[in-house]
């Protein structure tokens, strides 16, 4: 018997899909999911978020530079700057604080999301109307 396919939903709730009889099944988002949604909330302003993509872009260079010169100073200069560029966009942008603080694996694997889905076209650095996520 063939997988129903997801249905889609036009607004920000909980997505439906089809069960075997018909009936609309309300799907919970996972765990992964639920932080990805806050996360996106807590970097609405588009000052944050571009200084998010490039403290990114910083700590992947320095990773980059670690692994070509084999030292580990790059890297720490890389995930320094990333943070700087981080936290300032939090503090003075955004107004609040990084979701780093309470959640910081969470928070460093859901950055490089938000990075990929900005590199995808997904998410905009010129204005939140134009993102496809959610």
């Amino acid at each position: 018997m063939n997988n129903p396919s997801p249905k889609s939903s036009t607004s920000n709730t909980t997505p439906i899909k089809e069960g075997i009889n018909g009936e609309l099944i309300e799907v919970k988002a996972p765990v992964k999911q639920k932080f990805y949604d806050f996360y996106l909330d807590e970097h609405q302003n588009m000052a944050c978020r571009r200084l998010h993509f490039a403290g990114s872009s910083f700590g992947l260079l320095g990773l980059a530079k670690a692994v070509k010169d084999r030292s580990a100073a790059p890297l720490v200069k890389g995930i320094a700057a990333g943070y700087a560029c981080a936290w300032v966009g939090h503090f003075f942008f955004e107004k609040n604080k990084p979701a780093s603080f309470k959640s910081p694996l969470k928070s460093f694997a859901s950055d490089f999301r938000m990075y990929g889905d900005v590199l995808r076209g997904n998410l905009s650095l010129k204005d939140k109307s134009l993102d496809r996520v959610r």
